[in-house]
């Protein structure tokens, strides 16, 4: 065994160094650069030499390539007085050498723009050339230049001249004065003017639907962001696998002249089944499925039947989402249901119809109305003379939605840098066993701060606050108060537990005000783990603001597993100042950032 194992290590031990023998060196020697910038870019771009040279030919070949690799560095980086001589050592084996003597730096001078055949509208030119920003004096690399000759052809098109083009440039580098003086020639073509849309697939679309989403009217110049705008919109249905939008070619132009806008769509699966789960160590197992329809009505629309059991909510939903509606920017979401909530602080169930119309007026901004209609029957624990019991009430709720919602943020589920901000009013009148009319308002922002190595570090908080306005207690019904507490309030208290409770009791009242926060301090170990550290504080109060005896805290730690398209997330947490009937510690598991 002794004997086997020495064999094994001689084994290993020769195996490394035959590999660190035949490790991967630049094929030439750099002598003569004192820049190591200038020396590190050139000796990344050498090929790589496995081996020694066998011959002092070879190496002389070797030294040549590296040669051409070098005066390509040097060039692009402005030095055009460059000697580069290719040299073999005396060694043995030989080794390639280059000595290079750099020379000055070469620098821009007088930049020109010259058209090829027609030019465009003066003020065109002036803006092509506006945009070459190529300043005298700043050093000639190739990339600044071509980078330069890409904004004037890029701020033609822009400007409505679909076919400019770079024609070959005229670059003079003047040894006697040290100066790259760049002379670009675009041909401009003619001014494009667009047409209406040609869908070229028979997908499930109407094309009379799709036409009406052009941000142009036919006769328009052509811009090229509105091609992009259309396929945006397109994509942001939601029901395409693929969108390709594209501008006509030239020799389709219809005898007016225009050029029609080529769409061709690739529709999803028409249906979708989704089933998802969730866990919370005191309220339990949830589980809910979505079937999921696309493009029923063949104008983008998606249904969604959703059902839901859990130990706080089960419901039966459908919805049937319109995006584009009337307008683009603009989806009407009509949806029903009927549901049972079973909370510590009461029991609702009911039924359910609404309607939410939401317009987007900038790319991150989102502005919502709804309306809906509620029917349901509450039984909730009140006190009289130090006696709690159950009453039960029957309600029509009315209530009417306006919010807005800016989001710049960079994800949905896993937010690295930005913030968001949403507020909300729900002006609500209730009719039943009682009678009343108040206003429901809230507010909610996050922030996140990337920092460290990386950005592998991310400091993301949280603040909430809402006020019932006209409202008192106890009339304002159960379900409407607010509450604090659980996996997506105050981690460590049961789901509503934060707050005032009924008399003698740990049944949570609800109040009129809310104020929350959370802290979370996240960082990724690797692409796909992570951890979080955090502390939640919320309150309730049966006045307009909460007071301090009504603020809970709940401080934990979670791990995060990245699913590529968003975290799975498990957190545990306890509260700081535990209540009678609070448990010792929560447990959450679901998926995407707790906010």
């Amino acid at each position: 065994m002794v004997r086997k194992r020495f064999a094994l290590g001689v084994t290993a031990a020769t195996l490394m160094v035959a590999g660190h023998a035949n490790a991967a060196e630049p094929a030439a020697t750099v002598t003569g650069v004192e820049d190591r910038a200038l020396r590190e870019a050139i000796q990344r771009a050498m090929t790589e030499a496995k081996q020694p040279a066998r011959s002092r030919s070879e190496a002389r070949r070797r030294a040549r390539d590296a040669g051409d690799e070098a005066v390509a560095v040097l060039r692009s980086e402005g030095y055009y007085g460059y000697v580069v001589e290719p040299d073999v050592s005396e060694a043995d084996p030989p080794r390639a050498i280059l000595k290079i003597t750099p020379g000055p730096v070469f620098v821009i001078a007088d930049p020109q723009l010259a058209w090829s055949g027609t030019p465009p509208d003066e003020g065109v030119a002036q803006r092509a050339q506006s945009v070459i920003r190529l300043t005298p004096g700043a050093p000639g690399r190739a990339a600044d230049v071509l980078a330069a000759e890409g904004r004037a052809v890029s701020q033609v098109q822009q400007l409505g001249y679909a076919d400019a083009a770079a024609e070959p440039r005229e670059v003079v580098v003047d040894h006697a004065d040290h100066t790259v003086r760049p002379t670009f020639h675009i041909a401009a073509g003619d001014l494009t003017h667009v047409d209406g849309i040609q869908v070229v697939t028979q997908g499930r679309s109407k094309s009379a639907w799709v036409q009406h989403l052009a941000p142009w009217k036919s006769g328009d110049i052509y811009e090229p962001d509105d091609i992009a705008e259309l396929e945006r919109r397109l994509r942001d249905t939601g029901v395409y696998d693929t969108v390709s939008v594209s501008l006509a070619p030239k020799d389709k132009a219809t005898p007016d002249g225009l050029r029609p806008v080529i769409v061709t769509l690739a529709d999803r699966k028409a249906k979708t089944i989704e089933l998802g789960a969730s866990y919370s160590s005191t309220d339990g197992p949830g589980v809910d499925a979505k079937w999921i329809r696309y493009n029923r009505l063949h104008r983008a629309d998606t249904t969604t039947l959703t059902a839901r059991l859990a130990k706080l909510d089960s419901r039966l939903e459908a919805e049937l989402a319109l995006p584009h509606w009337r307008r683009s920017q603009q989806t009407l979401k009509l949806n029903t249901a009927i549901f049972r909530d079973n909370t510590d602080a009461y029991t609702e169930t009911g039924a359910h119809i609404g309607a939410d119309l939401t317009r987007r007026l900038q790319p991150t901004i989102y502005r919502t109305y709804g309306v809906s209609l509620d029917v349901s029957q509450i039984d909730s624990p009140t006190t009289a003379n130090g006696v709690t019991t159950d009453i039960r009430q029957n309600f029509a709720t009315f209530t009417l939605l306006g919010a807005q919602a800016w989001d710049r943020s960079d994800s949905v589920l896993d937010p690295t840098k930005g913030w968001r901000l949403d507020v909300r009013a729900e002006p609500t009148a209730i009719t039943g066993d009682l009678t009343m009319a108040f206003m429901k308002v809230q507010a909610q922002s996050t922030a996140y701060l990337p920092f460290g190595e990386g950005a592998r570090t991310v400091l993301a908080g949280r603040i909430k606050a809402g006020q019932i306005l006209g409202g008192t207690m106890p009339e304002v019904p159960a379900s409407k108060r607010f509450y604090a507490g659980g996996g997506g309030s105050v981690r460590g208290f049961s789901y509503q537990a934060i707050g005032p409770r009924i008399d003698n009791t740990t049944t949570p009242q609800g109040g009129l005000s809310l104020l929350e926060s959370s802290l979370e301090l996240r960082h990724k170990f690797t692409d796909t783990w992570g951890a979080v550290a955090f502390i939640d504080a919320g309150a309730v109060g049966v006045d307009k603001w909460p007071n301090g005896d009504d603020f809970g805290v709940g401080v934990g730690v979670g791990v995060r597993y990245d699913l590529g398209f968003g975290p799975i997330r498990a957190d545990i947490a306890m509260p700081v100042s535990r209540r009678s009937g609070d448990p010792a510690f929560q447990v959450y598991i679901s998926i995407g950032q707790a906010f």
